[in-house]
This record gives structure tokens, sequence and C-alpha cells, in this order.
């Protein structure tokens, strides 16, 4: 394996935010807790609906990223929340707890230099860590960015 230490500061740098890329703290910063299951007009989803989207679907591609017998959703269905709102005050912090732990997960395997970027995953058809890092960072970003026009919608932002 090569040094790829310079290959992982990018993917890293993609996972936290940086560049043009918003940071998930950013998206939910003052975000009433009136508006987490609203829907503005126009709009397909609710910001509880993109977050647990965004926290399963990460989910899914970290677990399938380190563990052979990770079963994945059903799709589509099983990456979506039932409700438009959250149940409780206490499931958003749970989702939003989640997201943060799994996306640190993600930077973790990212991160480790025993970790080879461009090793075909060994349960995989051709998937590598690198490509499930770029996954995740673009996942979340087009999500983080619906996220900000329902709230621009909403007028939250």
């Amino acid at each position: 394996m090569k040094n790829q230490q310079p290959l992982r500061e990018h993917v890293l740098y993609l996972l936290r935010g940086g560049g043009a890329h918003l940071s998930v703290e950013a998206a939910l910063a003052g975000l009433p807790a009136r508006l987490r299951g609203k829907k503005p007009a126009g709009a397909p989803h609710t910001p509880w609906q993109l977050l647990e989207h965004m926290r399963i679907a990460q989910r899914d591609i970290l677990e399938f990223s380190r563990n052979p017998r990770h079963v994945s959703p059903e799709f589509p269905a099983g990456y979506w929340p039932r409700g438009e709102a959250p149940p409780s005050a206490a499931a958003w912090e749970k989702s939003v707890r989640s997201f943060r732990a799994d996306l640190r997960g993600m930077q973790k395997l990212a991160a480790d230099p025993s970790t080879d970027l461009l090793a075909r995953i060994p349960h995989g058809d051709g998937q590598t860590i690198l490509r499930e890092a770029l996954l995740a960072a673009d996942h979340n970003a087009y999500h983080l960015g619906q996220l900000v026009l329902v709230r621009r919608l909403l007028g939250a932002w």
C-alpha cells in the first residue's frame, strides 16, 4: 500500500464539511423544534425526514464498509422514516447523536493508516473504502443542501 495520507486528508476534509460542503452542525443550528416535522409547500420532505434519511443511509454505508454480515435496509422504503415528524424531542436528539457518531466512524475508518482506501471490500462487488467514504460525503452534502432549502422555505434559515 502506497502512502495514502494525502488522499486521506482530502477525504476527511470532505467528510468534515470542508470547502463548499456544509456541516450537519451548521445545517441544524437554530432549527426550531416546532419546524422539525413541517413540510413547506412543494417540498417533498420535512427536516425530520431528511435527517433520518441521512442517518439511515450513512449507517448503511458505514456498516457495509466494515461489517461483512451487515444487511442493508429494503430500498427505498427502509431508508426513510415512516412519519413526517419526529415522535419526540428525544427521538430528534437521538438521531442527531447517531448521525454524528456514524460520521465519526466513517472518518475514523478513512483516517486509519491500516485501511487501504483503494483495496476492494472483500464482501462487496467492487466497492472500496474510498468510494464508500466519498459516497457518504456526497450523499450528506446533497441532503444537507435540501435541508437548507427546506429551512429557507420555512423561514428558518
